[in-house]
Parts: structure tokens; sequence; C-alpha cells
């Protein structure tokens, strides 16, 4: 994966803060989408760990006058199965859109992305949870992309790493209730810990 961000950041040297690449790292959670957004976040009995690598292109800085940057992202995961099944990779395409809050000459942002994802094979997690729902389950789902995050650069004043976001997300596969495949109940929920860099 090392090779990859290299080659990423030395395509971009000079670009002007159009370009993102975000590495996540985390694992499933059996809670769904509502409950983690109020931080309940419970544990799985299997350590299933996914591993990530996003870039973006901005689409609009300040849309609708407003403080929200629209970017186009592509990313692709590797899904580690603890040895429960051979490990998944993944593609995503999606939009996401980041609302910027500044104070006090720090930044904080707000993400939410919706797209799409593929994945190599059915994930562990999502066999388990179409039978215990007698439902379907399918390579193809609707993705949605959750993140929270801070510049790191605004916060201890250090200009070289301005424009770099720590933060956490939520990486979550669906068939939007049966619309995609037939998945109505099933799906992944992945909590993660990321680190992103506007270029």
């Amino acid at each position: 994966m090392k090779y990859f961000v290299l080659l990423f950041l030395f395509l971009n040297l000079n670009a002007d803060d159009n370009y993102s690449l975000r590495v996540a790292q985390g694992q499933v959670t059996k809670s769904d989408f509502g409950e983690i957004l109020f931080l309940d976040v419970a544990s799985y009995s299997h350590d299933l760990q996914v591993t990530s690598l996003d870039a973006g292109y901005l689409l609009k800085k300040d849309a609708f006058e407003l403080p929200l940057d629209i970017y186009i992202k592509g990313g692709f995961s590797y899904f580690d199965e603890a040895g429960l099944q051979d490990d998944i990779y993944e593609g995503t395409l999606y939009i996401k859109v980041y609302w910027n809050i500044d104070f006090f000459k720090n930044r904080v942002r707000l993400g939410f992305g919706e797209g799409a994802s593929y994945t190599s094979d059915i994930l562990y997690y999502e066999k388990q949870e179409a039978i215990d729902n007698n439902d379907n389950n399918s390579k193809y789902l609707n993705y949605i992309d959750f993140s929270l995050d801070f510049d790191i650069g605004r916060l201890v004043r250090f200009e070289p790493l301005k424009n770099t976001y720590l933060g956490v997300a939520v990486k979550h596969r669906s068939g939007i209730f049966g619309l995609i495949n037939n998945v109505s109940k099933g799906g992944s929920n992945y909590y993660i810990f990321s680190l992103e860099k506007n270029f």
C-alpha cells in the first residue's frame, strides 16, 4: 500500500488543494448505522478488520455559498477476514460533501459520502447477517461514508501539517431496505480511524 501512497504524492506535488488522499484502519461492529451515529458501538465476536485507501478530487469549493466542499472519491479496501474465509477486496466510487466548521483558527469537518461498493466476494459478517435475518446478500451494495475529523496543522499551528485531517468514520454497505439486489436487512458497518491530506 505504501507504493500507492508514494505514487499519489509524486503525481500531485504541484496541485492546489484539489486532491485528497485518505488512509484508514478499522473493524466491524454489530451496531447498525443509526446506533453508531449515537456512539453506541458494539464489538463483534470476530476481529474482522479493514484497511482502506481513498483518493478524491475537489468538484466544488464553498458550494451554494456555504462552507461545503464537494469531492468525487474512489477507494480500494482490504478486508482481513480473520481466517474465517479468504480475505476480500473492495472498490468504492462515491460523492462526498464536507461541512467545514471553523472556530478559533481551527477547523472541524463533518463529511457525508454516498455511492457504490463492489467486493470481490461476500464479507463474512454480511453472510452471517443474511443467515440471521433470512435475507439476501450481494457483492454490489450502496455505500455510505460518514466522517468527523479535524485539521492537525491548524490545531498545533504547524503550517506543513495544514489540511491534514485526523478523524473517525463509519464505512457502511447496505441494500437500502431491499432496493439493491433484494438486500433488505443485511450489510455491514465498520468504524475506522483515518488520516487524510489535501494537496
